[in-house]
């Protein structure tokens, strides 16, 4: 663990030990001081049984793990959340960025949506993308941000998945840029890709 917590991007594939790794910084900094806060910002969407499983049992491991911590769902207006809940006593975790992208370029029904609708969505998108990145920088407590590295594999079948492997590499990029840490996650191990300058 880092001795200063800051804001941090958290990548890695799935069972990682990313949101381990977030929950754990959490933990530190509510430990560190009396009138430090936690609060988790929940992009998931129960959208099927096992979905709505997994997010019950997210819930319960997180309860025991780090029992101070609050959770707010919002899986679409991230910025607007991060924004309200950032203070300089709060921190503040978002998890995940992976899945509020999937909100957002691959939301239910857009099968049936004309060209038009498909553009208004994208561009809803690239502004919502652009308030995240301001509120990062501009949050006045430490932020962590947990997403997936899902680009290392074969390139994916599908012109939908290419565009959406494509879309999340670049977000995560441009998160990267903003955090002044940035680690990955293998097998639960944290390798450090960004310090902060001293």
């Amino acid at each position: 663990m880092p001795s200063r917590i800051t804001t941090e991007l958290i990548l890695g594939g799935q069972k990682s030990g990313k949101s381990r790794r977030a929950e754990l910084l959490a933990r530190n900094w509510l430990a560190s001081a009396p009138d430090h806060r936690a609060v988790l910002i929940a992009t998931a969407q129960p959208w099927d049984d096992e979905m709505r499983e997994r997010i019950a049992r997210h819930q319960r491991d997180r309860a025991v793990r780090v029992p101070g911590i609050v959770t707010l769902e919002a899986p679409r207006d991230v910025a607007t959340a991060l924004a309200d809940a950032s203070n300089p006593h709060t921190l503040v975790v978002v998890d995940c960025l992976t899945l509020w992208l999937t909100h957002w370029t691959m939301p239910l029904g857009i099968e049936t949506m004309d060209s038009e609708q498909k553009t208004a969505l994208a561009q809803d998108w690239k502004a919502q993308e652009a308030m995240f990145l301001v509120a990062i920088r501009q949050a006045p407590g430490p932020v962590v941000l947990v997403g997936n590295e899902i680009g290392l594999g074969v390139i994916p079948m599908g012109r939908e998945v290419r565009a959406f492997v494509d879309a999340l590499g670049l977000l995560n990029q441009q998160v990267a840029a903003v955090c002044p840490r940035v680690t990955l996650m293998a097998a639960g191990l944290p390798l450090t890709l960004k310090e902060p300058t001293p």
